[in-house]
């Protein structure tokens, strides 16, 4: 049903686990490494990351040595007991002018999302990200909230099934959507073969 209508969440199929292995691409976004490092200079063992997030050791170690994708709502959650900014995870544009071809790749979890932040560095009041969301690719099984007051989001081309405080609207390309981040929220791309282009905005700035 592609009308923007209200369907129950158990009519839409769960996005893929949090535990796959990461893909082999070159130009993958590697986060493991400043993960670790947030770790070590807090002193907290992994033991207490673990304990801290409800997420296994095991999981933990594959995500510090890049071998595994993690959900955009266990990112969050590894974040926020770190204490540290999502944004943190990776080197945003230096300038308010951000071309096409120096969009910086960003890495906010998920399975078969390819991202792309379009703030510049340091924009506290507003924060765009671009993705490109492959066949039945999402933000994960767990739904995530993030701070802020207003999210938007926009289909550009395909389409997308997010869930918002229990609710999913199943999107066009041409829809929009504005709702509370703090709402816990997922989304996911259903179709099989096509891939969605949406752009995403929150104020103020989550990273």
């Amino acid at each position: 049903m592609d009308d923007g209508s209200v369907a129950s969440p158990a009519d839409v199929s769960p996005p893929a686990s949090p535990t796959r292995p990461a893909a082999n691409e070159s130009n993958a976004v590697r986060i493991g490494a400043r993960l670790r490092l947030a770790r070590t200079e807090r002193g907290m063992t992994m033991s207490e990351l673990a304990a801290a997030t409800d997420l296994t050791k095991g999981f933990l170690s594959l995500v510090e040595r890049d071998k595994a994708n993690t959900s955009v709502g266990s990112l969050v959650r590894v974040c926020d007991a770190l204490g540290v900014a999502i944004g943190s995870l990776f080197e945003p544009a230096h300038t308010n002018f951000v071309p096409k071809a120096a969009r910086p790749r960003i890495n906010f979890g998920g399975e078969g999302v390819e991202e792309y932040l379009l703030t510049p560095d340091g924009e506290a009041r507003l924060q765009m990200i671009e993705s490109i969301i492959g066949p039945d690719g999402g933000s994960g099984p767990e739904q995530y909230s993030l701070r802020g007051e207003a999210e938007l989001v926009h289909v550009i081309a395909g389409r997308l099934d997010l869930t918002v405080a229990g609710e999913t609207v199943r999107m066009k390309a041409g829809d929009s959507l504005t709702f509370s981040p703090r709402d816990r929220h997922a989304w996911l791309n259903p179709s099989a073969r096509r891939a969605a282009h949406v752009i995403w905005a929150v104020t103020p700035s989550s990273l």
